[in-house]
């Protein structure tokens, strides 16, 4: 299994820490220490790539060497050895241990969550149909379905140990609506029709996006968008695991300024999102979806 990384940067960075370690320069305190090369007389010492200048404006992102120091891995790691690090695990010597790209995480497999009804009754979860699926179309703000986690786009397996297969919208929300409000156990697959993109900001805040309506129009050639595969027709739906769906493009923008250097997209194609959207009022989405920053 090849080594994981959450963007294209991160993959370049490793593989020049990963040079830099199998030529024998000495690492800092924070990675492994390998024995320091014998020096020909009169040449510099060799300095390891965090430390150089050229990796401050690398691909047009805005580093620092302590940013990259402060994300290399802990004393007694393999990471940066000649070796390099075990198979599927994670390396990110840019992103760092970035909170935006825990949230936002789509985690394999299936979990179970219980969920209650607040003092009117309801949940606030509205579901939809899809592909014979059940979805998640809506999360009300504040509800007892964002108080649990559940996202735009989560697939709903099981309602109270009934398989939700084949049901129509409407057989989804009785069941929801017949449901003792004390606990509705739900089995929940993490939002299977979309994915993440981890993308860094150019020295002048930007990623390389245009976005329209929440729909991403087109990319910046040589961005790291265009670099780490973001398409065109996909729309936005979470900037650092905080849903904006429905968001005015001032209000994404804003969110998209405020999210750091590193900056991670959860996107949906268009035809998937048109129609899990499909007759659920745009006034509703805006002024009911739930936008909080997700708890780690």
């Amino acid at each position: 299994m090849a080594t994981l990384y959450p963007s294209l940067e991160d993959m370049k960075g490793h593989q020049i820490l990963q040079a830099q370690a199998a030529a024998g320069v000495r690492t800092p305190a924070t990675t492994v220490v390998t024995e320091k090369p014998k020096l020909v007389s009169g040449t510099a010492p060799p300095v390891l790539y965090p430390n150089l200048a050229e990796l401050e404006n690398y691909m047009g992102l805005a580093l620092s060497s302590e940013e990259i120091q402060k994300n290399l891995l802990p004393e007694g790691s393999t990471a940066l050895t000649p070796t390099g690090p075990s198979p599927g695990q994670l390396v990110a010597p840019l992103s760092g241990n970035n909170a935006g790209l825990r949230r936002a995480e789509i985690k394999p497999g299936v979990r179970e969550i219980h969920l209650c009804k607040d003092e009117r009754g309801k949940t606030g979860l509205q579901l939809k149909n899809v592909d014979q699926g059940i979805f998640v179309q809506l999360v009300k703000a504040n509800s007892p379905a964002a108080l649990v986690g559940l996202r735009f786009g989560d697939q709903i397996l099981q309602i109270n140990g009934k398989n939700c297969a084949g049901w129509s919208s409407d057989k989804a929300q009785r069941v929801l609506k017949k449901a003792s409000p004390e606990k509705i156990v739900m089995v929940v697959r993490d939002r299977p029709f979309q994915r993440t993109v981890t993308v860094h900001k150019d020295s002048n805040g930007h990623v390389g996006v245009v976005v329209k309506k929440g729909k991403i129009v087109s990319l910046a050639k040589d961005s790291s968008a265009a670099r780490n595969g973001l398409l065109t027709h996909h729309y936005i739906c979470e900037v650092n695991g905080q849903n904006v769906i429905g968001m005015k493009d001032k209000q994404l923008t804003e969110v998209l300024s405020g999210a750091g250097n590193v900056v991670t997209l959860t996107i949906i194609p268009t035809v998937i999102y048109e129609h899990m959207v499909k007759r659920l009022s745009s006034g509703l989405v805006k002024s009911a979806m739930d936008h909080s920053i997700p708890d780690l």
